[in-house]
């Protein structure tokens, strides 16, 4: 079960002035042994526990800027003085002011517990940009500077993993609602899109409930999707587009489009729907209805 509140990214986020709601988007490829998924919409925290979990050693945020915390000038506070405000046990690398001209790379570096991320992205706050690796195995000085090489130096279409010795997953989120996940996990993918359902469906739960003049402060629990339906749903499509065709106080339905490519802001509204999805709060279960035939699985690495 996760908690969905109303200030979960599919409501805070829309398009355009008559703020239209942010749609779900999936999309993953596989690129030098790793899986590559870019998706909306998600908070970082919205994430935290799921990304601590697949994480194979300690973390290292390379990148964290926020409008949470902010000087007397309005520039974000260094990530040690966040962490520090947070409780949050970490260690800190300076990697040096070079790095404020380079795009994804912080002037310092966290070094955490993958236990502590939870903490640390606790949805007291938003960061509208962090990015974060795991680093298996030892951890020092020079490994965080050969760190900052690569993620400085890596296109961002292009895998970073396959540049960095035992590292499993890395994550970039921006603007509180893109992301971009990148693993060796092949389970990751499916938890990803199974975690999105789930926050997509719990953001029209709120809205249902504020609507109904409920307390709109009180969020919602929301089961996941068990692996098997988001694994189907990648077996028939590597891209997708979601939207809520209906809810009421015990279900939603949700309307998921197989799409021909990544889905980019500019595009128009996916239309037609290639399956639908529906939670069943009263039986705590979801069902994914049958439809027409999408786009193949994409080659595993």
């Amino acid at each position: 079960m996760i908690e969905v509140a109303r200030d979960s990214a599919f409501d805070v986020n829309g398009i355009g002035p008559d703020h239209r709601s942010f749609p779900l988007t999936f999309s993953v490829r596989a690129a030098g042994g790793s899986w590559l998924v870019d998706a909306t919409a998600a908070q970082a925290g919205e994430l935290a526990e799921l990304l601590a979990g697949r994480a194979a050693g300690p973390v290292a945020v390379v990148d964290l800027h926020t409008c949470s915390f902010v000087d007397k000038d309005f520039r974000s506070w260094p990530p040690s003085l966040i962490a520090a405000e947070l409780g949050v046990d970490c260690a800190v690398h300076p990697v040096g002011p070079w790095a404020s001209e380079t795009i994804g790379v912080g002037e310092e570096f966290l070094l955490l517990d993958r236990g502590e991320l939870p903490r640390l992205l606790d949805g007291s706050w938003t960061p509208y940009q962090v990015a974060l690796v795991d680093l298996p195995g030892e951890v020092n000085a020079e490994r965080l500077d050969e760190l900052a090489l690569v993620v400085g130096t890596t296109a961002f279409d292009q895998p970073l993993l396959p540049h960095l010795d035992g590292s499993t997953l890395w994550f970039s989120g921006h603007d509180d609602y893109y992301l971009r996940v990148e693993s060796t996990d092949p389970g990751v993918p499916g938890a990803l899109l199974g975690r999105l359902l789930a926050l997509l469906a719990g953001s029209a739960l709120t809205d249902a409930a504020a609507d109904a003049d409920a307390d709109d402060a009180v969020p919602v629990l929301v089961p996941e999707p068990d692996p098997a339906l988001a694994d189907r749903l990648i077996a028939a499509g590597p891209h997708w587009a979601g939207s809520v065709a209906a809810v009421s106080a015990t279900e939603v339905t949700l309307m998921l489009t197989a799409l021909p490519r990544r889905r980019r802001l500019a595009d128009p509204a996916p239309a037609g729907a290639g399956r639908t999805v529906t939670l069943d709060l009263v039986r705590g279960r979801w069902q994914l209805a049958p439809g027409r035939a999408a786009a193949r699985e994409p080659q595993r690495p």
